[in-house]
């Protein structure tokens, strides 16, 4: 007799799985989490760790009632063990984070800090070059503020906030504007660009420097973490 794995209301025979999480391309996952557990095998915790570690977990979703905590494990098709099982995992993994990669993270955040600094600039487009150039000068003559020019021209939706955007990091912008952003003097107009089918008058307004506190640091850990996980098994 066949037997098989019943997943919600499927019945999968064992010998389909592998052909199924190809169909729906979950392989590279699945490797990814098996190299993270040949990894973390040997991490030790204590019982205070999986009970704390639970009760994060708990936090985090927001499992505060005996009722929404067994609705998720339904959703996740999980029983409690498994749950257990799963936060103590987690647990060993930014444990081996720290231990990996917790002495490098003030340098790659050197490394990264030209990226990471965040922007306010004011943005006008415009898909005709006269208009585009009368705006410009317009603007340098101080005929009329950025944020009139932009309402009145703009044909993005930054015309909805007078040309305003952000704050942003710098890597977010297109790569020509976020270089104008960093060469050009605050609040003055850089000429018209052409980028694609709009012609771009950027102005930078702010920059505001990224500091390493702890949510930096965690992104930082993880951006490591996710380095390691692409390289070679």
């Amino acid at each position: 007799m066949t037997e098989f794995e019943q997943i919600g209301n499927f019945q999968i025979p064992p010998a389909e799985l592998v052909s199924l999480l190809k169909r729906y391309q979950l392989l590279p996952g699945i490797v990814r989490e098996l190299k993270i557990d040949r990894a973390i095998v040997d991490i030790e915790y204590s019982d205070d760790d999986r009970i704390l570690a639970l009760k994060q977990f708990y936090d985090r979703e927001r499992l505060t009632t005996e009722e929404r905590l067994q609705h998720w494990l339904d959703f996740h098709y999980l029983d409690r063990q498994q749950l257990a099982d799963i936060t103590i995992r987690q647990f060993k993994i930014e444990k081996f984070k720290q231990t990996n990669w917790g002495d490098r993270i003030n340098a790659h955040f050197l490394k990264r800090k030209g990226q990471l600094d965040r922007v306010v600039y004011s943005l006008i487009r415009n898909k005709d070059l006269g208009i585009a150039q009368e705006i410009y000068f317009r603007s340098i003559a101080g005929e009329q503020t950025f944020a009139q020019l932009a309402t009145e021209y703009s044909q993005g939706a930054e015309a909805q906030t007078g040309g305003k955007i952000g704050p942003v990091e710098i890597s977010v912008p297109h790569p020509a504007i976020s270089q104008a952003i960093s060469t050009q003097p605050l609040g003055q107009v850089c000429p018209p660009m052409h980028l694609e089918e709009w012609y771009v008058i950027v102005r930078p307004e702010k920059i505001i420097p990224a500091q390493l506190d702890e949510s930096m640091r965690q992104r930082l850990l993880d951006e490591l973490f996710q380095i390691w996980l692409q390289e070679g098994s």
